[in-house]
């Protein structure tokens, strides 16, 4: 059988591309080299017993702001159940019981800043209202393919539609927001010691540090969540690539697990024509690479057969050395934070949210100083999730998970150590800082799934355990990611298309680059 599509990747982004695509009629194979389709949104319960535990991202935040959901009716035909995260956000004041959070309602997020700063608390309402008006009209530039005409465009037509919000800020000054650092800019914005750490730690989570250049939006498009709120989808994160298995079968899709492509094959002319595994071939008038851009041209494809100069300017895109690790715990109780009040089960407002356990600015820096010098931080900034008190099917009665993310932590140690052999180390040291906050932690973690940058590449194929597969810097964002040959979804090898984190508008839990992706195949029907 030869198929319209064959994706090569179940990630959430191959199987958004794949679910339109047999919507519409196509005839649509994905192949997944693992036993379970996901990703990097993913959820096992074989990792630690009678647990349910994601093996990527946990939070879905900006997917909420496609039409993704709605379109494939995933909620509302095919089984997937999303909770509310509200508060999103919350910060406890390190060595006091005073704490900051954030919710959807803006009055109710300006009311808890106040209790810290009431100037901040105004600061941050007049940020989410010119980040999220300038936003608004970012996001519909995500939701198309990338060129610089678009994405002015919609800057420019979100600009007069928000004029109110806007009004006042020159284009000059408009321009500098943009092109500037956010550590920068949140010092800019806010005066507390507090509310500079909360933020600087979330815009954080993209990758870039607080000081590189024209990352000044890593910081504005939290302002966003207001509008799409944070939600957590029900038995876990993989719940929402389960839901789209369930859709793409519906409308005829075949999924193959335990499918590992080896190659793509070209025809006579340089065409894309086929994918083997082992010594299987398939035959695919479309072929549609959901997997690292790096691992589709210069392993599937194999440099000498790119054209021109292709081969070294891949070589050339920035994938970095890594960023973070993660670690996923089975504890006894959950998380006390000083100065709150938690129910029976002993769960507070702060066991919703993403909470940020960074005690300063200065603290992430010194974090990122020993990454830069080639080793894990002697003390990581650590962001906490406590999704079972939202959601009680993740673990047995009167347990709970506690999942953290911890960052920098190199994948490449210059120190002459390996991760192999520092990984309960490390994993020790990201316990520790939530103890630090919690001191009622201690002793109540009976195991753990630890994923270090090198199992991130060795379990998910994020190479060089880049959560974003290459660099979220401005140069390789919109029509420049990941070059700008390569940006439309379509690529120099006719019937090849590419989609996932590598392509815009890159990583996180969005499904844009899958949408994006069918509507240039729909479209461009070859």
């Amino acid at each position: 059988m030869r198929y319209d599509a064959i994706i090569i990747g179940a990630g959430h982004n191959g199987l958004t591309t794949a679910c339109y695509l047999a919507k519409a009629g196509w005839r649509v194979a994905i192949l997944e080299r693992r036993s379970i389709v996901g990703g990097a949104v993913c959820t096992q319960q074989d990792l630690i017993p009678g647990f349910r535990i994601d093996v990527g991202s946990s939070a879905h935040i900006m997917i909420h702001l496609t039409p993704v959901l709605r379109q494939l009716e995933l909620e509302s035909r095919f089984g997937l159940e999303y909770i509310e995260m509200d508060p999103w956000a919350f910060h406890p004041i390190a060595g006091t019981d005073r704490s900051i959070s954030f919710y959807r309602d803006l009055d109710r997020t300006c009311a808890s800043i106040a209790r810290i700063s009431p100037a901040d608390a105004e600061a941050y309402r007049q940020f989410v209202g010119f980040w999220g008006a300038l936003n608004d009209a970012v996001f519909e530039a995500f939701l198309q393919p990338p060129s610089a005409a678009n994405l002015l465009k919609t800057v420019m037509k979100g600009g007069f539609r928000n004029r109110k919000a806007l009004s006042g800020i020159s284009q000059t000054e408009l321009l500098r927001r943009l092109m500037t650092n956010y550590g920068r800019l949140i010092a800019e914005t806010f005066e507390s010691g507090p509310m500079r750490a909360a933020m600087t730690w979330l815009a954080a989570q993209s990758g870039p540090p607080p000081k590189e250049l024209a990352s000044g939006d890593l910081f504005g498009w939290n302002a966003m969540i207001h509008r799409s709120g944070a939600k957590r989808a029900k038995g876990g994160s993989g719940a929402l690539t389960q839901a789209m298995a369930r859709c793409l079968e519906h409308y005829g899709g075949v999924i193959r697990t335990d499918a590992e492509v080896s190659r793509i094959e070209l025809d006579s002319t340089g065409r894309a024509v086929a994918v083997h595994l082992g010594g299987e071939r398939l035959e695919g008038r479309n072929i549609v690479a959901a997997c690292h851009v790096h691992t589709t041209f210069l392993k599937l494809l194999g440099g000498e057969n790119l054209p021109g100069d292709l081969k070294r300017r891949l070589e050339q895109v920035r994938v970095g050395n890594g960023f973070g690790m993660i670690v996923r715990h089975a504890v006894n109780q959950l998380p006390q934070y000083p100065g709150l009040a938690s129910d029976s089960r002993g769960v507070s407002e702060a066991h919703s949210a993403l909470q940020l356990l960074c005690p300063s600015t200065e603290h992430l820096e010194t974090a990122h100083r020993d990454y830069m010098a080639g080793g894990p931080p002697r003390d990581p900034a650590v962001l906490a999730m406590t999704f079972s008190a939202l959601d009680p099917t993740l673990a047995p009665p009167g347990k709970h998970t506690l999942f953290t993310w911890a960052q920098y932590h190199p994948f490449e140690l210059l120190n002459g150590e390996s991760w192999d052999a520092i990984s309960t180390r490390e994993a020790d040291k990201i316990y520790e800082a939530v103890c630090r906050y919690a001191p009622n932690m201690r002793g109540q973690m009976t195991d753990r799934f630890v994923q270090t940058p090198l199992d991130l590449e060795r379990l998910l194929g994020l190479l060089r355990g880049n959560v974003m597969h290459v660099e979220m810097s401005f140069d390789q964002m919109f029509t420049f990611r990941p070059l700008p040959e390569l940006s439309q979804y379509r690529t120099p090898i006719p019937g090849l298309y590419l989609t996932g984190a590598s392509t815009h508008p890159g990583g996180g839990v969005f499904a844009a680059s899958g949408f994006n992706c069918a509507q240039v195949l729909l479209a461009n029907r070859d």
